[in-house]
Parts: structure tokens; C-alpha cells; sequence
């Protein structure tokens, strides 16, 4: 009598976080990003006023979004727009800049050498793909930029490329900041005091999981330690400057960018106040916005008082660090899907090698390594690191 054969049930597939559907959203967000950063870049020339800048990528931001996803799904239209507002950051300004008409520094134009970080994201359907690099006006192949301004770029993407090897699964937050910290050193620089790297999920940009570059005592023992899991998404944002401790304050640019906190429940007393955050909901959602995208600038800011007082929105400040320091800053959104990292946003469209010459060069070999490593390991590789594993144990 033949035996009965029982076929072993396969195991049941873990259910993802993040469909295919949504990392296609949010790789298409990353390649409207690429292409504005492409003409930002561009526009990026001597002379240019940098209001102008702002407002051109902004307005290209929509153009791009507004091309895509544009069948309403059961009569629902998809949301879709900016998932930070352009700023365009110079010299020892860390970041956030992007001034309003009426402000006493709208009127400022970039200067041959000044070290500029443009800063920009969309989302589509609420996935953001968030983007940052630092390029000098005027500079070339011929007259590359050197000095401590090269150094800072350099320290900056040496850094960026680093951590996006290390934000992988089973890696920790503090890894990152560690690692951060030791390449920036490398040039004689330092990360910008208290800057976080934050996950990212539909409609989110500040999630709960955080890296936070060159942490005080007190920033550091408030900062959970966290492990990266599968399906995760991280915005992570690398701020370096050429200054001896990376501290940051407040000047006297205003703040134009906010953003609401959806965590904060409060009922605003004030009739403007309440017209102003209704306003921001319908234009923003849950992302940030400047001033200038809403009806009337003077009644926003009267009314955005309030909301601030009450934490239900939350200020973008704009931070220096101290006068003839630079910054450099380099910022990607990252998907931790099961086949390995991927790079939601684009390589910068500026930097190269050619461009920037600094007199040192990372020396560390464990840095040196990791930077040396594909983002994504190959399956052979995988194979072959399993095989020398097995091989270790048996002789054993």
C-alpha cells in the first residue's frame, strides 16, 4: 500500500507595512524632487535673490505633483504637493530659510563662493520624499572650492554616505550619531548640535524612531535608543558645520515655515486663529508650510500666535552657527524593504570629487570599509558571508 504523502504548508507570508504601491508613491516623489533640484541648482547663480528661489521651487514642486496620480480613486482625489517648502540656506545658516517679502532679509542674493543648501521634499498621497544638498555658487573643475568650506562639504557627504549604510535593520540610532560624529572629526568638523533624523510613514515626516547628531548631556538622555526594523522609512538629514562644537542659535531671521502637530488637542479661543489653522489643514495637511502659501500674511502670523502658544503647530526656526563658520548639509529618505535598503530620493546633483578639494581624506578603516560596501548586498555576497560563517563554526 503506497503512503500517503502530506505536502508541507508553506509559511504564511508576514504582511508588509509598506505595500509595493507605496514605495512606488513615494520613489515618484523622489524623482519629482530630483528633477526641481535639477533646475535649483541651476537657478543657483550670482545674483540670484533667493526669495525668488523659494518661491520657483515651490511653484515647480506643484508642477511636478500636479502631473501625476490624477485619476480620483471612488471619487476621491489623491492628496499630493509639497512635503517641505523650498529653503535655500547660506554660508553659517543651518537651515529653514525662506523669507517673505515684508521680511527685512528678503532682499538677499547669493554671492559668488557662498555655500548654499537647498532644501526640498514632495509627497504624493501623503508619501514624502525629502531632499538636501549643499553646492557653492560659482564654483568648477578649474576653481573648486578649497579651504575650510571644502572641508565642511566634504565631512558632510562623507557622512551622509555613511549613514545610509548604517541605517539598516538591526542597526541602532546612537550607531548613526557615533559614526557621524567620527567622519565629521575626520576634516575637523562637527555635526550641528541637537539635528534629527526622523521616520517617516504616510503623512508623517517627525516620526517617534530619531537619530539625533552630536547630542548634548541632556538632548542625549532624552533620546530613546531605537532599532531599525524591516519596512521602515527614515528621513535622514545631515547637517555638519566647520565651527569647533556644531552649537546653533536663534538670530533675528523670523520663522516662515510651521508645521501642525498632530499629537496636540486644543480648542483655539480666537476667531482669526481658528480661520488660520482651518486654513492650514486644507492647505498643508500634515505637512509643513510657509507663511507665504497662506491667504493673507498679516492674519496668518496673528493667527498662527495662538496655535504656536498652544504647541498645536510647531515652528521650523531658522539657526546660525556662530559668523565666518560654514554648514553643509546633505539630506535622503531611505526605505528599509526586505531586499535591502533602497534609496527613495536621488544621489546629489551637484557634488563630485572634481569640485571640492580638501588637503585631508578620511583615514578611519572601519569608515573606509562601510563606505566601500554597496548600499544593497548582492545575494551572492549574502551567500558567500552565510558559507564563512557555516565554515567558521564547523572548525570550531
Amino acid at each position: 500500500m503506497a503512503e500517503a504523502t502530506t505536502d508541507t504548508p508553506k509559511p504564511a507570508e508576514k504582511p508588509r507595512l509598506i505595500s509595493e504601491a507605496d514605495v512606488t508613491k513615494y520613489k515618484t516623489a523622489g524623482d519629482i524632487v530630483n528633477d526641481v533640484m535639477k533646475k535649483l541648482i541651476e537657478l543657483c547663480v550670482e545674483g540670484a535673490k533667493i526669495i525668488d528661489l523659494c518661491i520657483e521651487g515651490d511653484k515647480f514642486i506643484e508642477e511636478g505633483t500636479g502631473g501625476v496620480y490624477n485619476k480620483a480613486v471612488k471619487g476621491v482625489k489623491m492628496s499630493k504637493g509639497l512635503a517641505f517648502p523650498t529653503s535655500i540656506s547660506v554660508n553659517n545658516t543651518v537651515a529653514h530659510f525662506s523669507p517673505l517679502a515684508s521680511d527685512p532679509l528678503s532682499s538677499q542674493v547669493l554671492a559668488k563662493g557662498d555655500v548654499v543648501k537647498v532644501h526640498i521634499g514632495a509627497h504624493i498621497d501623503g508619501f514624502a520624499a525629502i531632499s538636501a544638498e549643499t553646492i557653492v555658487v560659482g564654483a568648477s573643475e578649474q576653481e573648486p572650492v578649497t579651504g575650510r568650506k571644502a572641508d565642511v562639504i566634504k565631512a558632510a557627504w562623507h557622512a551622509a554616505e555613511i549613514a545610509m549604510r548604517l541605517v539598516k535593520v538591526g542597526n541602532k540610532n546612537f550607531t548613526v550619531t557615533d559614526a557621524v560624529a567620527k567622519t565629521a572629526a575626520a576634516w575637523d568638523c562637527k555635526p550641528v548640535e541637537g539635528m534629527l533624523s526622523c521616520q517617516q510613514s504616510q503623512n508623517v515626516i517627525d516620526g517617534k524612531k530619531r537619530i539625533i547628531l552630536n547630542p548634548n548631556e541632556t538632548q542625549k538622555r532624552d533620546t530613546e535608543s531605537i532599532t531599525f526594523a524591516e519596512d521602515e522609512v527614515y528621513g535622514i538629514d545631515i547637517l555638519i558645520s566647520s565651527g569647533e562644537d556644531g552649537k546653533a542659535r536663534i538670530e533675528d531671521s523670523r520663522t516662515t515655515i510651521y508645521q501642525k502637530d498632530s499629537s496636540v488637542t486644543y480648542q483655539l479661543k480666537m476667531k482669526n486663529s481658528r480661520a488660520v489653522f482651518s486654513e492650514v489643514q486644507k492647505k498643508a495637511g500634515a505637512f509643513p508650510f510657509n507663511v507665504r502659501a497662506l491667504e493673507d500674511e498679516k492674519r496668518a502670523r496673528l493667527g498662527l500666535q495662538e496655535a504656536v502658544q498652544h504647541g498645536l503647530i510647531k515652528p521650523y526656526e531658522v539657526v546660525y552657527t556662530p559668523a565666518n563658520t560654514f554648514v553643509a548639509a546633505f539630506h535622503f529618505t531611505i526605505a528599509l524593504v526586505p531586499a535591502g535598503p533602497l534609496l527613495l530620493t536621488h544621489p546629489p546633483v551637484w557634488y563630485k570629487p572634481g569640485l571640492v578639494k580638501a588637503e585631508k581624506e578620511l583615514e578611519d578603516d572601519e569608515l573606509k570599509g562601510l563606505l566601500s560596501k554597496s548600499l544593497r548586498e548582492s545575494k551572492k555576497n549574502k551567500k558567500k558571508a552565510k558559507e564563512a560563517e557555516g565554515n567558521a563554526a564547523d572548525d570550531a
